[in-house]
């Protein structure tokens, strides 16, 4: 929601200036007092509230969000004029209007303390109790008497009677989980005895259940149950009773899945399924689709993405609609807006049960899912540096804001509101996305708060009020051939509150006076290679845009040039990326900027760090990824500059010196590195002494090498003891020699293993017990490799092998490894061959 988040947004700017070594602005500390402890109870108040009408919440939401807003403006206008132009604003004229400001917020807490006083022990758990009645929206209500089969789930209908008609006399419990409309098409009999049930307590009714299931067999379905505390109160009522009875539950939250035991996960459907589904719904049984209508057909089903609900709801309108290939034309660019329409909203009112359920600190983080395009696979890493730059994350003690961020993802993913699309190498989340009906409501809920505001598919404006929007995302669909930014852009100049821009089309954003903004993320197709655009991002520009915290653009700087000095004004900046076509130096001002934690360019240099002077005691204690940075010095300066690094990826040309004057040495004192990755490039091969003082920490959990020609024995004594490492990456001649020969008691906590055109390795010996957690193995471009180990293929932990360009004799081990293991019930391992 968007007051919650506005508040958290407040708070941490005041954070962020009071523990700045630097703070571009003073506090009177009385206000500060003052403010944060109305924040901090208006927080308290948004995490616990669950009463009153939703119109008087609404009210109440509006005034704290405004009052925030309010203030974040004061201050963040008050810095702005303080780094570019001294003081427009006298201190106490500052100081007077947030005065104005905190007592608005008083008032504020006032009535918020007289709600809460009337209402104490009145509606306890009000949405719980009201999430039934939402316009019958429970995923159990009938999409329709057409059909009452389990459409496109046989298999799934299968295993379900499976687990019910199982004979065993203990009672069991099935959970069936997945996203919000998929769930089972069933038509429900109304039960004419709801109303007198309904008038009963909860303690009378349980006891009612208890007495009439006593000594029977029975089966109870419970559907979409929202916590484990609400199975907790209900489960006493279930009789125990040795009859072999089962309780079938439904839900969209898996930690509640997690209650019984050989659960069952629902999918989304199929291509396949999901036609054969619509046309059940669309024709009456006897009935096939005429041939003219086929091809448009697939691709409305194509468009509800697997989700049986919006395929059940555009099946039922279809059928009850002329069927000519013009209209369904018409349907199929327009699928999710008429689903989110028909049948009374009833889907989106499914849907947004899930969202209604969220706590309060997850739905700003869910909301912004919205400003990515449709259809994007999100990657992870983005997402958290978003979230964390917009301010959505709540400090916990003892844990980063990425890790907070990440924990969040998870929390949103067991909820099935976002979608794992990929895992990487380490078995984190890579990729994620969301259902475009979620994404539509995301939209709708935050535009209607005034959260966040994304510019729909061929729309030419954007609309009248957004001119205080905070938040504004603008994409180029791929269907917009002929779409022209220009009102777009000149619409932009009207949105002086913006701090949020997340753009993506084909001509470059013009930099207006967005002086408050603090996310610029905008990624422009023709940058690189169309000599006719009409716009250039210019860094000196963008560094002017002080209150900036996240930065990601592309530029066309000039072939090895430095970017300005003037990157010392970004006071609060976090995160760094720059792609373009060439590297570039950094100025030794970088080290001056205290609040960075993510670097990123195609290719940078950076400097020694000033030593003696005023610049000499800062510390970038906050800096966690550096990546692409060319001829890295590990002096004992810049170790002491980044205790707290955990990624790193350095690349090194040849140089006269060779690499003692880069302190490699030194990289086992950043005893945070949890990831590293190093490159030699040249057009010679590396001495075998150049990588002599090679040393790592034991941090390391992940280790790509890249054409450093290392002496296979040098992993028993530099990487193979590593009692972290979990991913290793060994690419294009890391190692050379014939022969790699493991020793026991090595790769101890070692998951994935990839080695990559090592072309010289032949033998590979080894024994089961040497990689004793290896999951997945990948053997890329070996073609003089003779075989992988058979040993390999007794690892219990082992779950795929993959093979990209190998020998023969390679894919004939692996294809024996598999074999063996399915003789030996192993069935779990799987083998891919590419281009065999």
């Amino acid at each position: 929601m968007a007051a919650y988040a506005a508040l958290l947004s407040l708070k941490y700017i005041i954070q962020q200036i009071q523990l700045h070594p630097r703070p571009p602005i003073s506090f009177d500390q009385n206000q500060v007092d003052s403010l944060t402890d109305n924040l901090n109870f208006l927080q308290d108040f948004l995490e616990g509230y669950s009463y009153g009408s939703r119109e008087a919440v609404e009210v109440l939401e509006s005034r704290i969000k405004d009052a925030a807003h309010a203030a974040e403006d004061l201050i963040e206008t008050r810095v702005v004029d303080q780094i570019l132009v001294g003081e427009r604003m006298s201190s106490s004229d500052f100081h007077q209007d947030l005065e104005m400001v905190i007592q608005d917020m008083g008032f504020i807490k006032k009535d918020v303390m007289e709600i809460k006083d009337n209402n104490i022990g009145i509606i306890e758990d009000h949405l719980l109790r009201n999430s039934s009645t939402h316009g019958g929206a429970s995923s159990s209500s009938s999409p329709s008497t057409r059909q009452n089969a389990m459409v496109g789930f046989d298999e799934l209908l299968i295993e379900v009677m499976d687990k019910l008609t199982e004979r065993q006399s203990n009672l069991r419990i099935i959970p069936i989980v997945g996203m919000g409309g998929i769930e089972i098409l069933l038509c429900a009999n109304k039960d004419e005895s709801r109303e007198i049930l309904s008038g009963m307590s909860e303690g009378e009714l349980g006891e009612r259940v208890h007495k009439s299931l006593y000594g029977r067999r029975y089966l109870i379905v419970l559907d979409d149950i929202w916590s484990a505390e609400a199975w907790d109160k209900v489960n006493r009522f279930f009789p125990y009773n040795g009859q072999g009875s089962k309780i079938m539950i439904t839900t969209r939250l898996s930690d509640v899945a997690s209650i019984g035991s050989h659960g069952v996960v629902m999918d989304f459907l199929n291509e396949d399924k999901s036609w054969d589904l619509l046309c059940r719904y669309v024709f009456e049984e006897e009935e096939d689709c005429p041939p003219e209508l086929e091809e448009i057909g697939k691709k409305i089903a194509k468009n509800c993405e697997g989700l049986p609900l919006s395929i059940v709801v555009i099946g039922g309108h279809l059928a009850k609609s002329k069927r000519t290939r013009e209209y369904w034309e018409y349907i199929s660019e327009n699928t999710n807006t008429i689903v989110n329409l028909e049948d009374n909203e009833r889907c989106l009112k499914v849907l947004q049960l899930s969202y209604n359920h969220l706590p309060v600190h997850l739905k700003p983080c869910f909301l912004y899912m919205g400003v990515f395009p449709e259809d994007k696979k999100i990657r992870v890493s983005w997402l958290v540096k978003l979230w964390v730059s917009e301010g959505f994350v709540k400090p916990i003690n003892g844990k980063s804001l990425e890790v907070v961020s990440r924990e969040y993802l998870q929390e949103l993913c067991d909820r099935n509101l976002v979608l794992v699309h990929k895992r990487g190498s380490n078995g984190n989340i890579k990729f994620c996305n969301i259902h475009d009906l979620l994404r539509d409501l995301c939209l709708r809920k935050a535009e209607r708060e005034k959260f966040l505001y994304v510019r729909r598919p061929h729309e030419l404006t954007i609309p009248q009020g957004t001119n205080t929007q905070r938040r504004i995302g603008i994409h180029q669909s791929m269907s917009e051939k002929d779409y022209h930014p220009d009102p777009v852009l000149h619409t932009l100049q009207y949105v002086p509150l913006v701090r949020s821009l997340i753009c993506n089309f084909e001509e470059g954003l013009p930099l207006l006076d967005f002086r408050l903004l603090r996310v610029l993320k905008v990624d422009d197709k023709k940058l690189l290679n169309d000599n006719n655009r009409q716009y250039e991002y210019s860094v000196e520009v963008v560094f002017r845009l002080v209150n900036l915290r996240l930065i990601a653009i592309r530029s066309d700087w000039p072939k090895s040039s430095g970017f300005p000095s003037s990157v010392n004004l970004l006071w609060n900046l976090q995160t760094l990326i720059v792609n373009g076509p060439w590297g570039v130096v950094a100025p030794c001002e970088i080290w001056n900027l205290t609040q960075l934690k993510h670097v990123h360019f195609n290719e940078l240099e950076l400097p020694d760090p000033p030593i003696g002077g005023k610049d000499d005691k800062f510390v970038l204690g906050n800096l966690q990824t550096l990546t692409h940075i060319r001829n890295f010095k590990c002096g004992e300066e810049v170790v002491k500059r980044i205790p707290n690094i955990t990624k790193l990826q350095i690349f090194y040309f040849e140089e006269p010196q060779g690499f003692l004057s880069y302190c490699l040495d030194n990289l086992g004192h950043l005893h945070k590195l949890e990831s590293l990755r190093f490159s030699f490039y040249s057009l010679k091969k590396p001495s075998l002494n150049d990588l002599v003082n090679f040393i790592l920490p034991n941090s390391l959990k992940k280790l790509t090498l890249m054409r450093t020609c290392l002496k296979w024995e040098d992993m028993n004594t530099k990487i193979g003891l590593l009692p972290n490492l979990q991913v290793l990456k060994l690419k294009r001649n890391s190692f050379v020699g014939t022969e790699w020969e493991t020793v026991e008691g090595q790769f101890c906590n070692l998951k994935f293993l990839l080695i990559q055109e090592c072309k010289d390795l032949e033998c590979w010996t080894t024994d089961n017990n040497h990689f004793p957690h290896l999951e997945h193995l990948q053997l890329h471009y070996l073609n003089k490799l003779k075989e992988i180990p058979s040993c390999i293929g007794e690892i219990s932990t082992l779950q795929s092998i993959q093979l990209k360009w190998c020998s023969d004799e390679v894919v004939i081990s692996a294809k024996e490894i598999l074999k063996e293991q399915e003789d030996s019930g192993n069935v779990g391992l799987r083998v891919q061959v590419f281009d065999e």
